[in-house]
């Protein structure tokens, strides 16, 4: 594997690919912080030179942590489909790069290549594409989900309703899910974050949001995003829950941070799926971002894109319904601005779609980083232009619990109408039987009026 090259008369020698990997991501604070990032421009440039030119087969045979020592590096090896793999692995970097844009490329092509590749190879991709480069491939690939509803399909755009509540007031909760469903957001779940994530309060979050679904006949799935053990605990104790909620990270001593392992991921899909209320087959939700290992001290020396990367690897195990990307919550230590934000979004949606995963999108931010709305709402135009499967719906985009800014139940509309999608078939065809929008997917003069739902 080369490891050097000369640009412009200068050498460059970088130690390891792992440092080729920091150093050809583009600029991000987590990076810098840790002291792994490009020192310059023209560093970056050659590490990106040099990666170009790495074979799939090298990359593979050197993961960014070892094998022996990483329970998601084993995940992500022991997951590669290994007839697709010998047909790339002499690929260089940049001829899969050359092969993904390719307008002769189709999405089942993107899907069988998919299966090759280990997330190393897909974050190292990414960093040689720009943001055009990132919308357009993210575009090309459809990833749907089933669990009571299909999301994902051509066509369609969906929401989460985050019905959040600072003392998880039940009136406050149904008064934020029945303003959501006037502006037709909900299809993607009714997912609540608590405060109180004790299996008692858990249990009884559950059995509100499903009692609300089932009174009103609403064509979507819950979610209660405890501990995914407390989860566990409320499915034993009889809630009724469509899928089990967990953050995950890119290494195993990140996760451990989490307090999961894959073992215990594999019994909440094994509960989830004997005890759980949806059909499924896809039945659990993840949530990641990038600089969340670092924020934990758990990123091996890893740069936090490569991470990702491998967070997508682990969660694809799982088939899960829903992975939830919320790169701008953690702060300006990892992604100091808007530009950071909207570039480590594009990525992410990207690398997780060609992954395999049904990707939904939360373009946030925290009001200490250095960021303003229209960045945001940059970054949300660009990921639905790219095809994220689903975004937040927060009351006035402004979340009272956790006390950061996401896509608004407005936004969501207007992003439909901008781009012609609708809601889930299910789900729209319910919400036009309610009056909120007409057979072409705008909203009517009713929507709005959450005393529908009263």
């Amino acid at each position: 594997m080369k490891l050097k090259t000369v640009l412009g008369g200068t050498a460059w020698s970088f130690k390891d690919l792992n440092e080729v990997l920091a150093k050809a991501n583009e600029e991000k604070s987590g990076d810098t912080l840790l002291g792994i990032g490009a020192s310059c421009s023209k560093e970056r440039i050659a590490a990106k030179y040099v990666l170009s030119a790495i074979t799939l087969e090298e990359i593979r045979n050197n993961p960014s942590v070892p094998y022996e020592e990483d329970e998601v590096t084993r995940v992500i090896d022991d997951g590669v489909n290994e007839s697709a793999y010998r047909e790339i692995k002499s690929w260089t970097v940049a001829d899969l790069r050359e092969r993904i844009l390719s307008h002769k490329t189709s999405a089942e092509d993107l899907k069988r290549i998919g299966r090759g590749l280990t997330s190393e190879m897909v974050a190292g991709v990414a960093k040689l594409m720009s943001a055009m480069d990132l919308v357009y491939a993210a575009s090309k690939m459809k990833n749907s989900a089933t669990c009571v509803t299909e999301v994902g399909l051509p066509g369609t755009l969906s929401y989460r309703i985050q019905p959040n509540h600072p003392s998880d007031d039940a009136d406050g909760i149904l008064a934020s899910i029945r303003e959501g469903l006037s502006y037709a957001s909900g299809d993607a779940v009714i997912g609540i974050n608590p405060v109180d994530d004790s299996m008692e309060n858990t249990k009884k979050l559950f059995q509100l949001s499903w009692d609300f679904i089932q009174k009103w006949e609403i064509p979507t799935q819950n979610s209660v995003l405890s501990h995914v053990t407390v989860q566990m605990e409320a499915v034993e104790n009889g809630a009724p829950a469509c899928m089990l909620f967990q953050s995950v990270a890119g290494t195993e001593k990140a996760n451990s941070a989490f307090g999961v392992t894959a073992k215990l991921l594999d019994e909440a899909y094994d509960l989830i799926t004997k005890q759980g209320v949806a059909p499924g087959p896809n039945l659990m939700y993840f949530e990641t971002g990038q600089g969340a290992e670092m924020s934990l001290d758990c990123h091996c020396g890893v740069d936090g894109m490569t991470l990702e990367a491998r967070t997508y690897g682990f969660a694809k195990r799982y088939a899960p319904f829903m992975v939830n990307n919320v790169s701008g919550f953690i702060g300006p230590e990892t992604l100091y601005d808007g530009k950071q934000i909207i570039r480590a979004s594009l990525e992410d949606l990207f690398m997780g779609k060609l992954t395999g995963l049904p990707m939904g999108m939360a373009p946030c931010y925290t009001n200490h980083t250095n960021i303003n709305q229209d960045d945001q709402e940059v970054a949300t135009m660009l990921l639905a232009m790219a095809g994220s499967n689903y975004y937040m719906g927060v009351p006035v985009g402004d979340d009272v619990m956790l006390s950061y800014q996401d896509t608004s139940y407005h936004d969501d509309a207007t992003l439909r109408e901008i781009l012609g999608l609708k809601p889930a078939p299910e789900f729209f065809r319910k919400i036009v039987e309610f009056g909120i929008l007409d057979e072409s997917g705008r909203l009517t003069e009713r929507a709005g009026d959450a005393s529908l739902f009263l």
